[in-house]
This record gives C-alpha cells, structure tokens and sequence, in this order.
C-alpha cells in the first residue's frame, strides 16, 4: 500500500482492476487514487474521503498500465498534416489500400492530393507486394497522389507528375534517380539513392491544411496516439519543420488547454551548412526544460549536421558521408555541451557512430557531457566496443522498430546473421545503458506502440518473419518498461512518470486486452478503452464510454480520417458507411474485431509467399496477418 494524506478527496479513484505498477516495491494492485494531476494513492481507495467531486470509476477488471512514452515520434509534423493523410498502417492487404485509394480520390476536391505518406511496408499485405504505377494510376487517374516507402522511395501517379511539374526536362537531384520510360519522360518513381531529401521536397509541393484545420488535425493525431495508449512523446523534429513557425499550432492548443499527449520538443537543424546559426538562434529564443509538464523543450536533434545524416535505406548500400562531418559536427556538438543542451543524433551504421563518438570523446574533453542525457537514435547495427563507448559518455540511445518494416531488405543485404542483434537490444540493457523504446513514426513506421512491443516480445517483422534469437527479445515486463520508466528518462523526467506510485503524474491506460496474458500474435492488435493523462479521461470507450470527452468534428469535410481513421483503417466498416462511402468490404466480424480474418484467396495466396526464404530463421514466419 502506498498513501499520502487520506484526508483529502480525490478527484478520481478508480478500482476493481489489475494494475501494474512497474514499482518494484508495489508491482500489482487494484486501485489508484489522483489529486490534482498526480497519484496520492495505491491500493488504498477505501481509506479516502470522497467528496462531491470525486470520480469512481470501476475497473471490471481491467489490465491497466503506466501511459506508454514513444521516444521517438514526429508528433508535431504529424499532427499537422494526419487528417490530409490515408493511413496504409494496419492494413492487411494491397486490395483494401488500392480500394481505399479509389474511394479517397474521388472525395478529394480539386487541387488537392492524396497522400499516403509511410507507416507501411509492403510485408504486411497478403500480396506481399508493392503497388504498380499502373495500379496507383487506375485508381486515381485525375487527383494527384504521393505514397512514400520508407525512406526509400515516392510513388507519383500522372496526375501528381504534373502537379510537381517532373518532366523529360528535370533534372536527377543529386544522390537521387528520377525513373524514367525510354522516351525520357518520368514513370513516377523517386529512387533515393541514398539521399531522401527529393522524396521530402516533392511530399512538401503539396497544398497544405489551413491553420484552423492543422490545429483540428493536431488534436485528432493526438486522439489517435490516446486510443492506442500513448500518454507522451519525444518529438524527433524533422525536415521542413521549422522553429517557431511550424509549433505554433501546438503551442496554441497548449495555451487552450486542449493538448490530450505531453510533448518534449527537440529542434532539428534545417539549414545545411548554417546549423551552427541554427542553433545559436534558437539557444536564445528557447531552452531545455522551458515550458511545462504538458509541452517543454527537450534540447537538439535528430539532425544537429547534414554531413551526418547516414538514414538507412536497406535496399541501398550504406552511405559514405562526407570528410567535412567531423568538423562541422564538433562546432555544434561543443556549441550544445557549453549551454548544457542536451542532444540526440540519429545513427544507423556503426562505421558512422564510430566518427560520431570520435567527435564527442574529444568534445568532452572540454565541455564534459555528464548530466547531459545526450543520446543516440536507432543504432541498428552498433558494436559492443561503441556501446561501451556510449556508456562511458553517460549517453542513452532511443530504439525503433523500423526493422520491423525494413527487416527483409536488410538481411537481403546483409545476411542473417547481421540481423540477429539489430539492434542489440540485450547487450544495452545488460551495460546498463538507458534505452528508450519508440516508432520513428509517421514516415518510417507505425505510430502504434503495440506493433513496436510486439516486434521487441517477438523479434519479428509485420511479415511474420523472425529476425532475432531468443537471447534477444525481451520479455513483455521489459519491454513495457523501456515504452514507460525507458523513456521518461530521454526526457530529464525520470521518477516523474513512467510507474503508477505515489507522486507521479496520473498518466495510465486500461487495456482492451490483457497485454501479459493474449498470444502473441495479439499484441500489436490491443488498444486502450480508458486513457488518462493527469488525471483527466482523453479517451474511453466500451464500458467507459459514457466517461468518453466529447468528440471533435473532423476538418476539412473530405478528410481520409473523416471516413477511415488511422491505425487499421480499412477494418472499420461502420465509420465508412456512416460517412457514405460505398465499401466493397469482404471482411467478417472476426477481421473487424482485430484483422485476424481475410478474403479466402488473399488469405491463402499471402499464406504461400510467407513461406519465404527466412521461413526457417529462428522459426518458421507467421501464416496470418493480425495488424
């Protein structure tokens, strides 16, 4: 039993549940009580006073949890443009994508895209393929439209060639391939040989949301994240999000009062070869720790230097950066620790994260980073001597589950056993490294943290394919903690969140289903039916719906979120047809509830091509698709 003052009345209590607390003193209980934004009791719900405003809410015996912590999302970004995107996450089939790329376009208005902007690989589908130019363009043959995989390549149907205006006349960008026909003239694919940025730069020629509708949009982005759990995020910045201009939407619905997900920002260097200015303007305008418990800055990152950048893209070889990283990353690695900002930095290779370290060894001889929570991003392919390195830094590091999208390609090129420790989750935890566990979402993964603990549970892909050993994979309690008290610490705010104990935040989620108990394979299907952030219900449905907030209309009018909604999309036959969408849905009740179920000849076809060449990789795949 943990207490403060009984002689108080709490705002909430909530009882009758199956809490797990992640305090190792206390690690199950029944019931909580909140004050104020905070918790000020477990397991002692009968000793408190209940006022005329105190909120009682039966469990029924409810899994519940700490609110999970995504490490690493693009939530701001995100938030601005969720509702001009169609979500391809979850989907279990190219059908249902192309099925619901036809019905979009032809509610798009004029002017405007379609946009089906990451979050999926091509493994999820029953198909087990990529669509065809042929295919994007039947579907929609006048309003323009932009997929994007991975980090990899941008799919643009005739209609998005012309709104870009790519022709025989354009020009390859460096480090980038414009597909063309035998006449010159672009098919409508963007190669990224190594270099992303053209796939950023054509997604950006899109019209954009008006301010009023980012805000709307903004708000249903962090709905959305509240439905599968989540209580707070790091933002990772990103490209084309610029400081102030692109938080102001944000900073207004902090100043409403209307944020449902805690947010700690990190800024992105946008200027190649001006990042120092960069971030000497933004060292006077802001600084980490300014705001408060709902938005604050975090310090810098994930780009502090372009010449840095080695993003993966398995289906290329690793990129050979450039001999000037070493200087420009010193100037604004020192620039940082002088001002006691902290920083992260995205890293992929280890041949790159050796150079990073080189930098940040001699940085710290003059301007010590201890204390500074610095961190490195992803890590995929990092070797025990630069652990140790980071660990003598006193760094963290922030882990993804892009190999869960990207896991085919990577062992395509680099073999099997390369694959067994990407990353070496084990080995950080067992130098006592901080890991942070997160999505990379929106662009290179899913924003759902199910699929995420699923991948660090199980080890495997969306398709089904094992990549790690046992020795490898975490245990479901392991992994929790990494998405909850793993990632508190990223953000300077260990022991202030991440456990349900006397004196934390009231952040926590019951689930849908038991996360301890479920198969496996049911992980990355579980959603919340109650969230609560400070103390306040941001989402309940189920039983607790009569506890639910009010629900926000969607803007504009012919958003894909309006008629799909996110995760999962295609499985919600009743939202498409209350917004009058004619749906050609072959699903049952069973691939409603949870996608289990599927057209039998899709069923069957995607059956036979998951028995493919890694089948017998530390298991033998996964014969259904339960996204």
């Amino acid at each position: 039993m943990q207490t403060m003052d009984t002689s108080t009345h709490p705002d909430l209590i909530l009882y009758n549940g199956r809490i797990t607390t992640l305090d190792p003193k206390h690690p199950e209980a029944t019931n909580l009580a909140v004050k104020d934004g905070r918790i000020i009791g477990v397991n002692d719900a009968e000793e408190y006073q209940r006022g005329r405003g105190t909120k009682v809410i039966d469990l029924n015996g409810r899994r519940v949890i700490p609110g999970l912590n995504d490490s690493h999302l693009h939530v701001i970004r995100g938030g601005l443009n969720f509702n001009m995107e169609l979500r391809w996450d979850g989907v279990p089939s190219l059908a249902d994508g192309l099925r619901m790329l036809r019905e979009q376009a032809q509610r798009t208005p004029p002017g405007q895209w379609v946009r089906v902007v990451g979050g999926w690989s091509e493994f999820q589908f029953a198909e087990r393929r990529m669509p065809t130019l042929e295919e994007i363009n039947a579907a929609a043959p006048d309003t323009p439209v932009f997929i994007l995989h991975l980090y990899c390549r941008a799919l643009l149907n005739k209609a998005a060639l012309r709104a870009c205006g790519y022709t025989s006349d354009t020009p390859n960008p460096p480090g980038v391939e414009i597909q063309r026909d035998n006449h010159g003239n672009p098919t409508g694919l963007l190669v990224a040989r190594p270099n992303a940025t053209i796939l950023y730069a054509t997604l950006a020629k899109g019209p954009k949301l008006p301010p009023d509708h980012q805000m709307n949009s903004t708000r249903h982005f962090m709905r959305e994240l509240n439905r599968l759990g989540l209580t707070s995020t790091i933002d990772a910045g990103g490209g084309f999000q610029n400081y102030p201009e692109d938080y102001a939407v944000i900073e207004e619905l902090h100043k409403r009062g209307e944020m449902t997900l805690r947010v700690a920002y990190n800024l992105f260097t946008q200027k190649p070869k001006q990042e120092k200015e960069d971030f000497t303007r933004w060292i006077r305008m802001t600084g980490p720790g300014q705001g408060d418990n709902f938005f604050r800055c975090n310090g810098a990152g994930e780009m502090l230097v372009f010449s840095a950048a080695d993003f993966e893209d398995f289906l290329e070889p690793r990129p050979d950066l450039t001999v000037s990283l070493e200087g420009e990353l010193k100037e604004v690695v020192t620039l940082l620790a002088a001002n006691e900002w902290p920083f992260r930095l995205h890293a992929t290779y280890d041949e790159s994260i050796t150079r990073f370290l080189n930098v940040f060894e001699e940085v710290n001889r003059d301007a010590p980073f201890k204390g500074l929570n610095w961190f490195f991003d992803h890590c995929e392919t990092i070797s025990d001597r630069n652990l140790e390195r980071v660990k003598a830094l006193g760094g963290g590091i922030a882990i993804q589950h892009r190999m869960a999208y990207q896991g085919e390609f990577f062992m395509d090129r680099y073999g099997k056993k390369a694959a067994q420790r990407t990353p070496p989750v084990r080995k950080m935890l067992e130098l006592g490294i901080p890991v942070g566990a997160g999505t990379d979402a929106t662009r290179v993964a899913s924003y759902n943290p199910w699929v995420s603990l699923y991948w660090l549970v199980t080890g495997k892909t969306v398709g089904g394919v094992s990549m790690y050993p046992e020795k490898n994979c975490l245990s479901r309690e392991e992994a929790l903690r990494l998405y909850t008290q793993g990632s508190s610490w990223f953000s300077n705010e260990s022991g202030k969140k991440g456990a349900i104990t006397v004196g934390q935040l009231a952040d926590f989620v019951a689930l849908k289903d038991d996360y301890f108990s479920v198969p496996e394979e049911n992980i990355k299907a579980i959603e919340s039916v109650l969230t609560i952030v400070g103390g306040k219900i941001v989402h309940a449905t189920e039983e607790f719906s009569p506890h639910a907030p009010p629900p926000t209309p969607v803007l504009p009018e012919w958003s894909p979120v309006k008629v799909f909604g996110g995760y999962g999309a295609p499985l919600d036959v009743l939202k498409a047809a209350r917004a009058g969408v004619p749906a050609e849905y072959h699903h049952s009740v069973e691939c409603r509830q949870d996608g289990r179920a599927h057209a039998a000849d899709q069923f069957l076809a995607g059956i036979e091509a998951a028995r493919s060449r890694y089948a017998g990789f530390f298991g033998s795949g996964c014969d259904c698709f339960v996204f």
